[in-house]
């Protein structure tokens, strides 16, 4: 060897070097992954400390129900996306009157953008399930005016707007590969559609695989629905293995856009999630159980091994949610979906702190297969 040719440990703290940049990157945040932020609770900290616990984890996107301002300024400058949502009651009025479209986006979000970094505007919730056909009707009518909104104050192309839906758009997802929309639905969801074609913007989707448990709670589909050790299953109708409930719901969402001619439009995950605790009656809520859901769902995320339609990449996944909301109604487990207390410790531990413990044992793991 001459004195210019590198020495194995050079290269080897070149490439150590090279992986320590990369994990940082990698431990700072992961864009993909995101929460929801709900309020139906009498005892939220304050927004301040909020942001600072935000701030604190890889979390990369939050996901508001409303556009409450004080969550929204809080978030100035951190670096976090912001979903923002309009009401369901508040769509016949921006569906009937631009101006109302126009005040809504001056009201919340002029005030705020660009330093609080609002990406996306949900107008509604899970709408074309509600079984309010008027309220269906209006639904693209109010999108559209405000986009055109967005559109006159300059933010057509850096805020997106769409609406959130219910799995239940779905009259088939299994298998994947026969996912199909509701056909009393399709006319709706066509002319929605052709609009976030038109803009980019994502169709946003809510998939829980919990809920799946719950009618259909043998053991191997625990272990499908928690990403845990199974056989799989095969989709009978193009062969692909399937070894997750996550990945099928998603894949489900995906034919069915391909069966309408849109496998173009984007699919962001808008919740999904597991409780920790529910009424005696209920299947499924555990600690265990949502620490297992949540956990795995993130290391899935991280691998960027994507589904078995869509592979290769991770989609935008919102988990529900921040904190347990002890006023919403329902079963025991509605209020106990929280990946932190509102003390601001963690319900479970899944992995979403900055920590340098994390990256020293990244460091150690892809630092030893260098070695070797």
């Amino acid at each position: 060897m001459d004195a210019t040719t590198p020495s194995r440990p050079s290269s080897f703290l070149c490439l150590y070097v090279l992986l320590l940049a990369t994990t940082l990157r990698f431990a700072d945040s992961q864009s993909f992954i995101g929460v929801n932020y709900g309020q139906v609770s009498d005892n939220l900290p304050p927004p301040d400390a909020t942001a600072n616990l935000l701030k604190s984890t890889t979390i990369g996107k939050i996901r508001l129900y409303g556009a409450d301002p004080a969550i929204i300024k809080a978030l100035a400058n951190s670096g976090i996306s912001i979903v923002i949502g309009a009401a369901n009651g508040d769509i016949p009025n921006l569906a009937s009157d631009p101006n109302a479209a126009a005040q809504w986006v001056n009201a919340n979000v002029l005030p705020y953008y660009p330093a609080s970094k609002i990406t996306l505007i949900t107008v509604g919730n899970e709408v074309l399930t509600s079984g309010d056909q008027s309220l269906t009707s209006q639904l693209v009518p109010a999108i559209r005016n405000v986009q055109n909104a967005l559109n006159s104050a300059s933010l057509g192309g850096k805020i997106k707007v769409s609406t959130v839906h219910s799995m239940a758009v779905l009259t088939q997802s299994d298998p994947p590969s026969s996912g199909s929309f509701n056909p009393d639905l399709q006319d709706t969801l066509k002319e929605l559609l052709s609009f976030q074609r038109d803009n980019k913007s994502p169709l946003t989707i809510n998939p829980y695989p919990f809920f799946a448990y719950q009618s259909d709670s043998r053991p191997e589909t625990l272990a499908f629905c928690l990403f845990q050790p199974n056989s799989g299953r095969v989709d009978s109708g193009n062969g692909k293995l399937y070894t997750n409930m996550f990945d099928a719901q998603v894949d489900a969402v995906h034919s069915a856009l391909s069966a309408l001619g849109y496998q173009d439009i984007e699919i962001v995950v808008a919740e999904t999630g597991w409780p920790s605790s529910g009424d005696s009656n209920e299947v499924g809520p555990s600690v265990d159980n949502a620490k297992a859901y949540n956990g795995n769902l993130i290391n899935h995320l991280r691998s960027l091994v994507g589904t078995p339609l869509m592979p290769g990449k991770s989609v935008d996944t919102y988990i529900f949610a921040l904190y347990d909301e002890d006023l919403k109604p329902g079963p025991g487990s509605e209020r106990a979906f929280g990946l932190y207390k509102t003390d601001l410790s963690v319900s479970y531990d899944v992995g979403l702190a900055r920590s340098s413990q994390q990256v020293r044992e990244f460091l150690y793991l892809h630092w030893s297969k260098i070695v070797e």
